[in-house]
């Protein structure tokens, strides 16, 4: 028996060579189990007079060497050992007869059974098959954790002016709007642009909206609904337009715990308790430990393409057992029973970037995929319109280890004219080579949504051929890369590119990048040649390259960079081009936690083209919690970290210190990634000592471009040190109990007759009882109010009851 997998591949069944479970006992008793079956030696064993007819003892049952914790009646009859049949079947021994029946275990066929007398248990070995099934590992990348979101208004924006020696200056600020909450979230988003004429000469002045919209997501039912401004949804060999409308969408963004895609699994079974380790393309994936009886192994990290994965199983004893089987994993495909959707309707958008509100004919579109098994993913496309209609199907399915294959047919009508549509495409990767290779064709009547709406002289392109490939040449020799492009537009015109390149390392490093490019059919070659080498001690990098155009002209390019620090800091880009034509630039990156400004120079400095000087200044403004903070630029989610009021206490994200809350006890962290579970920590220590928490680290994710409040609660007490003594000025004894009257809470006293109590008020009253017994009390008065810091009282008298 055995468990089928993905990829027709199984694990083999564990067949340790001899049967031997090995257990060192107090009393130097070892039990071993040979393979060929034997009757139990009751003189090495004795039972101490089980051999009378219906003699009982109650056994811990062990399976294949498991501890089962279950301890059970055991009758010793004519040699065979007997259980009820309810406990056989507790532990995998089918049998027809009652519950409260006995039933000889070792007389059943496959079951081997031994006694252990000095630690009182019964061993059963049996045919792993007959054991349950396992499933090793989740098959998920994370757990899931429902994505939290407050109520908050972003304001996003980009200013950037251009000024040219002797030209005409140029303004543009983009800038976006939000608002959300639980029910979703509202955006706007465009740009004003605004030149400055030259000599004099009238500018312009305008704002151009490009999107707004609504966007709500039901992420249990993996569900987003849009309305406003949108995208349709697209296939790989369909087009997306953009429209005014209505939109409703199925997928998994809002879930990274989902696995869309196939993954392979790896049966087996194990004999005994086993040790199952993972390797994929020789590194170690994973560990996990399996049960006696059969396993499969379901977790498998994210990868793509061909590989190799090896799974090693080692047992108690130290026995291993390898076996190496290929795979090949496609992320382009949906898993068995997975389906997503998109449906939109509205207004086609018009001169978008360009006019604001410019609608044009009403259209409908709706696409789908479906995995129907784990090696076949069904596609389909339906569009619409006035007297327009498309309809088309596409399947993906993967050819062994061998890569996928796509075909889609598509077939449009408008206005009496009809036509069709086809695409095929194969794919292959893996470590040391991969592929991938289209065709798509349209007849002359073809239409869709994105030619809909379009003058008739605007169309797509009829046929479109493309062929990449890439080498890894191994340690030390780079890798290797071509590709040819092939385009025929709807006016008869054809494009041929073809293009080589090959990148390896150098000088430890350094890497070395080439690259060839010839437009077929004209003449000229271009060429490019680059070193790059990165600096020590994160100073930057310097390149170097030499490049040819098509026209036969050289150009040499020298190119110092310094990245901006992601925590802060500034970064430097100096370039030097001589040749077809001189050129250099010069700009630098300033970035605070409140804002990121740019400053640059560029052209060629001559008459013909003077110097260009830039200045860009990006940020974000955000307002949630009761307060406004401004950040770097936030293009998807961020989360707000607030200790109420308490400032400079450090937050953590995932244990690296990202900041100090502010004046306002607040923390902006503007890179949340959205749906991600983050573990976020505050550090109490640098809190007043009358402040207390009882959390200091919250898991949370953040929807897509939303924010999270994430507060955590402090709490400002009245708090005293308190030292006691009995009548005679000695300190009470240490382990006596005091209660605090007012607020029912209980303590120990210490050291020298000290305790400490929190909830304090203006009168208050204490309990005691020593450790022999005796009860005294004490009372005393303290303000409630100025000086915040942990109060010293005493020592105070604690009065008996009879003084």
């Amino acid at each position: 028996m055995g468990k089928s997998v993905s990829n027709s591949t199984c694990l083999p069944p564990v067949r340790p060579i001899v049967w031997a479970v090995a257990l060192i006992l107090s009393t130097a008793v070892r039990i071993s189990y040979a393979e060929q079956g034997t009757k139990p030696d009751r003189d090495a064993y004795p039972f101490g007079g089980a051999e009378a007819p219906g003699q009982r003892l109650y056994l811990e049952l062990v399976v294949n060497g498991l501890p089962t914790g279950k301890v059970v009646p055991v009758r010793f009859i004519d040699g065979h050992y007997m259980v009820q049949a309810r406990d056989a079947r507790a532990v995998s021994i089918a049998t027809n007869a009652r519950d409260d029946e006995y039933v000889a275990l070792d007389a059943i066929d496959g079951v081997m059974v031994q006694y252990e007398s000095a630690v009182q248990r019964l061993h059963i070995r049996l045919p792993p098959d007959w054991l349950p099934d396992q499933v090793l590992g989740t098959g998920r990348p994370v757990s899931r954790m429902p994505a939290a979101v407050s109520l908050g208004m972003l304001f996003n924006y980009d200013i950037y002016t251009s000024s040219p020696v002797g030209g005409r200056t140029y303004t543009s600020a983009w800038t976006e709007q939000r608002i959300f909450d639980t029910w979703g979230s509202i955006s706007n988003s465009g740009i004003y642009r605004r030149s400055y004429g030259a000599d004099n000469a009238p500018g312009a002045n305008r704002y151009v909206r490009y999107d707004t919209s609504w966007v709500y997501s039901e992420h249990d039912r993996l569900l987003t609904y849009t309305a406003g401004d949108l995208i349709t949804g697209a296939l790989p060999w369909t087009s997306a337009v953009r429209m005014g409308g209505l939109s409703i969408e199925r997928g998994f963004k809002a879930r990274p715990d989902i696995v869309t895609y196939p993954l392979p699994q790896f049966s087996g079974q194990a004999a005994v308790p086993t040790a199952v380790d993972l390797f994929i393309n020789g590194s170690k994936a994973g560990t996990e430990q399996a049960n006696p009886g059969p396993f499969t192994l379901n977790n498998v990290p994210s990868i793509n393409g061909a590989g190799e994965a090896t799974v090693v199983t080692t047992d108690a004893l130290g026995r291993q057992v390898s076996v190496s089987v290929p795979f090949y994993v496609a992320t382009s495909l949906l898993k068995r029973g997975l389906f997503t959707y998109s449906v939109s309707a509205g207004a086609l958008r018009r001169a978008y970037g360009l006019s604001s509100f410019s609608y044009g004919k009403f259209g409908v579109s709706a696409t789908g995929r479906y995995g129907l098994n784990d090696r076949v993913t069904l596609e389909g496309q339906v569009q619409g319109g006035q007297r327009f209609g498309v309809g088309g199907a596409g399947i993906s399915t993967q050819i062994g280890n061998l890569g996928i294959v796509s075909l889609a047919a598509s077939k449009s009508y408008l206005e009496g004219l009809a036509g069709q549509q086809y695409a095929a495409g194969y794919s292959y990767t893996s470590r040391y080579f991969s592929v991938a290779l289209r065709h798509q064709q349209r007849s002359e009547g073809f239409r869709d949504l994105a030619d809909y709406d379009m003058p008739k002289q605007v169309r797509s392109s009829r046929v479109v051929n493309q062929a990449t490939a890439a080498v890894n040449l191994g340690p030390g020799g780079g890798t290797l890369g071509t590709g040819f492009f092939d385009v025929r537009g709807a006016d008869g015109t054809r494009t041929r590119v073809a293009n080589f390149s090959y990148m390896r390392g150098v000088f430890g490093s350094a890497n070395l990048y080439a690259s060839l490019n010839k437009v077929i059919g004209q003449k000229g070659l271009m060429a490019q040649l680059q070193l790059i080498v990165p600096l020590e001690g994160k100073v930057g990098t310097i390149s170097a390259g030499l490049s040819r155009d098509d026209n036969g002209e050289f150009s040499q390019r020298l190119q110092y960079s310094r990245a901006v620090p992601s925590d802060g800091g500034v970064g430097v880009d100096l370039g030097y081009s001589a040749g077809a034509p001189n050129y250099q630039q010069a700009s630098a990156t300033w970035r605070t936690p409140v804002m990121q400004v740019q400053a640059g120079v560029y052209g060629q400095g001559n008459a013909a083209q003077p110097y260009t000087r830039s200045l860009d200044v990006q940020g974000s403004l955000v307002a949630m919690g009761g307060g406004i903070m401004a950040a770097n630029r936030i293009d998807d989610a961020f989360a707000v970290v607030d200790t109420q009021g308490y400032a400079d206490v450090p937050v953590r994200y995932e244990n690296q210190l990202i900041g100090k809350t502010n004046g306002g006890g607040r923390l902006l962290v503007p890179w949340a990634p959205s749906y991600y579970a983050g573990k976020y920590e505050i550090d109490p220590l640098n809190l007043p000592a009358n402040v207390i928490t009882h959390e200091v680290e919250r898991t949370v994710a953040v929807r897509a471009r939303s924010g999270a409040l994430i507060s955590f609660p402090v709490k400002e007490v009245i708090a005293a040190d308190i030292a006691l003594v009995d009548q005679q000025a000695r300190p009470l004894p240490m382990g006596a109990q005091v209660e605090h009257v007012e607020s029912g809470r209980r303590g120990l006293i210490g050291v020298d007759g000290a305790t400490y109590f929190e909830n304090l008020v203006r009168r208050n009253h204490l309990n005691v009882v020593t450790p022999d017994g005796a009860k005294c009390s004490a009372e005393f008065t303290m303000e409630v109010s100025g000086d915040k810091a942990i109060r010293k009282i005493g020592p105070l008298v604690c009065e008996s009851p009879s003084a």
